[in-house]
C-alpha cells in the first residue's frame, strides 16, 4: 500500500514513520507534508494514495479544509492529541483516529481496518464534508466539564476548573488549585478526567499527571529528548517528566 502522512510536527512524524514500517512493511510512505498548503499541492499533482495518516490542526489550519478542494476516497487516519470526547463524532461517522502518542497495537489495529476497507473495494469515507462542517460548527462544540465536587472536611465541594492547576494520580485522584489548596475527588482514573477536559487548556502529561497550560512555571530539556515541567508556586514542589514520545505534542500544545 502507498501512504502520506499529513503532519506539522517533523519528530511526530518521523516517529509514526517509523512504527508504520516496524508495523506493516508492505506500506510505502510517499511523503511527509506538513501544512494544508503543501497537502493541496501534492493532491494537486499526485495520484490519491491508499491510505493517509493525518493530523487534524496544522500550523496554517484544520485538515479537514483539504476535503474542501479534492474528492478523496481512500481511508484515512486521524493521529491527534484531541480528547476522546472530541473525537467520538468522528469515529461514528467511520473514520478511525489515534491519539497521540500512538500505541503501536492502536496503530496496527487501525491499518487492518483500513486493509479491510481497501480489499471491500468501497468508497470511504462517505461522510468527510459533514464531518468538517461539524468540526468548525461551534454550535457541535463539546461541552467540557466546568465543576468538580471534591472531598472536604466530610463536605462536598463544588471546584471550578478555571481555578485547577493540576491532577494528580496516587493512591487517590488530587486536585490541586492555582492557590495551592488541594483535594481527593470521585473519578476512577486520569482517563476518564482527561475525557471531560478541554484539551487546549490541559495537557496529559504521564500517567501520574494532566496540568493546565497556565500552571507551567518553566520546561526543562532532559537527555533522551525527555522533558521535566516545574509548575509555578504554589506547586512549584511538582517536577512532571515528560516521555521522549509526548515531547513533541507537549512542544506544539504550549506553542499555540
Amino acid at each position: 500500500m502507498k501512504a502520506i502522512i499529513v503532519e506539522d510536527e517533523k519528530l511526530i512524524a518521523k516517529e509514526l514513520q517509523h512504527k508504520i514500517k516496524a508495523i506493516a512493511e508492505d506500506i510505502t510512505i510517499l511523503e511527509i507534508l506538513p501544512s494544508i498548503k503543501t497537502a493541496n499541492r501534492w493532491f494537486l499533482n499526485n495520484a490519491e494514495p491508499d491510505l493517509i495518516f493525518m493530523d487534524i490542526q496544522l500550523s496554517d489550519g484544520i485538515s479537514f479544509e483539504i476535503f474542501e478542494n479534492f474528492q478523496l476516497s481512500c481511508p484515512i487516519i486521524f493521529t491527534t492529541a484531541y480528547d476522546e470526547y472530541a473525537m467520538r463524532a468522528f469515529k461514528v461517522n467511520g473514520v478511525d483516529y489515534l491519539l497521540k502518542p500512538i500505541e503501536d497495537d492502536e496503530l496496527k489495529r487501525a491499518i487492518d481496518k483500513c486493509r479491510a476497507i481497501i480489499a471491500s473495494k468501497n468508497p470511504y469515507p462517505t461522510n468527510i464534508h459533514k464531518m468538517s462542517e461539524d468540526f468548525k460548527n461551534p454550535q457541535n462544540s463539546v461541552q467540557f466539564k466546568e465543576k468538580f465536587i471534591v472531598n472536604s472536611n466530610k463536605q462536598w465541594l463544588p471546584i471550578s476548573t478555571s481555578n485547577i492547576a493540576c491532577f494528580m494520580r496516587d493512591s487517590l485522584n488530587y486536585i490541586y488549585t492555582f492557590n495551592g489548596e488541594y483535594y481527593s475527588f470521585d473519578f476512577n482514573t486520569l482517563e476518564e478526567v482527561e475525557e471531560v477536559l478541554d484539551s487546549k487548556l490541559f495537557f496529559r502529561a504521564n500517567r501520574q499527571f494532566i496540568v493546565h497550560i497556565d500552571s507551567i512555571n518553566s520546561v526543562k530539556p532532559l537527555e533522551n529528548q525527555k522533558l521535566t515541567i516545574r509548575l509555578k508556586e504554589p506547586n512549584h514542589k511538582f517536577e512532571i517528566d515528560i516521555s521522549r514520545e509526548k515531547a513533541p505534542a507537549f512542544k506544539k500544545w504550549l506553542n499555540k
